[in-house]
């Protein structure tokens, strides 16, 4: 007797096998052209469908096929990215985002370090004389005018990341340093404190500048009248934020909370404050900006501004390539992105003392 031939429901696609652009098209709930147009870096997709593409992506772990792109005529994008950064948690992050989107991007991005005032435009030309197609410049070289100067004259598609102020024609990714720097100040106010002290970041940077507006507007709306000898300079380094929290601390009449330009000079105002024998929030309320790896590597952990590194450095690579793509069709696409910021409350902060210190042992 012949037996029936057994059934076999077969897959949409190969078990194991590599996942499509129509993979990620039905996870996403998109077309595969809408998929094509997130890949490559098109500038005429909505966030929120760029995210959810992104998403899919991510999850399935796809990776586009470099020779269909070559056939379609993207070819392969080259981009650089400079780096001359004193915080590693900040250079850490910006790293991985960059690193990230620019596999996602499917574009080779090659990493180069230059110390500012050292060696940056001689890094920069060879990059240019390489057929570079774009750069990525991270602080403190997004607003190294010799770079910038050098990568115009080239005609070289550049993204400045973390300017306080870029000029209208950039391409540049951001937050509102300012407002972020006010609504810290406004919750340290609404702990109570009135005496509140500040250290800048570098003084070459536009986004230094902005924090520090922002932490005197939030003291002009209550009138509490801005106290120079309040506010100390650092360089966004942890050995700047050393010194500028003694100087805070070694006032007559010292501050009850400190306020720093970003986590490095804020770990650095809470060793001090131990060595001290403060207790932080008890005796000194202590907070950071950025948001780093470091700020939840001390103790207490810190209360900061979480700016979204990793999403900025992603934003500006994908900025970078849309640029670079669109300009290649003779179209012209988006300038500037504004990130959102996020006060991250941690165990660092505390109404202040109402009573004589008390001192650790």
């Amino acid at each position: 007797m012949d037996l029936p031939a057994p059934v076999i429901n077969k897959p949409s696609r190969r078990a194991g096998s590599a996942p499509t652009i129509s993979d990620v098209a039905r996870r996403a709930g998109v077309s595969p052209m809408t998929v094509s147009r997130v890949i490559n870096g098109e500038s005429n997709v909505r966030p929120a469908t760029r995210d959810a593409v992104n998403t899919a992506i991510s999850a399935l772990n796809y990776a586009p096929n470099p020779a269909a792109r070559n056939l379609a005529g993207a070819g392969q994008t080259r981009i650089g990215l400079l780096y001359s950064n004193p915080s590693a948690g900040f250079l850490s992050e910006f790293l991985l985002g960059s690193l990230d989107q620019a596999a996602r991007s499917d574009v080779q991005i090659i990493v180069e370090k230059c110390e500012l005032g050292e060696h940056e435009i001689e890094v920069t030309k060879h990059l240019i004389d390489g057929g570079i197609d774009g750069i990525v410049l991270p602080p403190p070289l997004c607003e190294a005018q010799a770079v910038l100067a050098l990568l115009a004259e080239a005609k070289i598609p550049t993204v400045v990341v973390a300017s306080g102020f870029p000029a209208t024609h950039q391409l540049a990714v951001r937050i509102d340093d300012r407002e972020a720097a006010l609504t810290m100040t406004r919750h340290i106010m609404a702990l109570g404190h009135r005496r509140i002290g500040f250290i800048t970041g570098n003084p070459n940077l536009s986004a230094s500048a902005r924090r520090l507006e922002g932490y005197g507007d939030a003291l002009r709306e209550v009138g509490v009248p801005l106290d120079e000898a309040l506010i100390t300079h650092g360089l966004y380094t942890y050995r700047s934020g050393l010194d500028a929290a003694e100087q805070l601390l070694d006032l007559d009449d010292p501050p009850t909370a400190i306020f720093a330009s970003n986590d490095d000079m804020a770990a650095a105002t809470v060793a001090v404050a131990h060595r001290r024998r403060l207790d932080v929030p008890g005796d000194l309320t202590v907070c950071g900006f950025d948001d780093t790896t470091l700020s939840t590597a001390i103790w207490p952990e810190l209360t900061t501004i979480h700016q979204p590194i990793a999403d900025m450095s992603r934003a500006a690579v994908e900025l970078l390539v849309s640029t670079i793509r669109t300009a290649r069709n003779n179209e012209r696409g988006e300038r500037h992105r504004t990130l959102d910021y996020t006060l991250i409350r941690r165990q660092s902060d505390a109404a202040p003392r109402r009573r004589p210190p008390t001192r650790r042992a």
